[in-house]
């Protein structure tokens, strides 16, 4: 079974912010843990290739706001 790792772009990334955009959402298929709780996406690409894994970028469709909207 092949290890997927699922991650999505950080929300709250400010202008010429020098930290990892990427935050880890969940992993498939395999016994992986990650100790940062952010990460640059090539240093992803590099684990996911090491295990002979494959990364999935989940879509924000969010506002950024971070509150649920009521459908009136």
């Amino acid at each position: 079974m092949t290890t997927t790792i699922f991650i999505r772009e950080r929300r709250k990334i400010e202008e010429g912010e020098k930290k990892p955009r990427f935050r880890v959402v969940a992993v498939s298929g395999g016994d992986l843990r990650f100790q940062a709780s952010h990460v640059r996406r090539q240093e992803i690409e590099q684990i996911a290739a090491a295990i002979g894994g494959q990364v999935v970028i989940l879509s924000d469709r969010g506002d950024g706001t971070g509150k649920h909207q009521k459908s009136q």
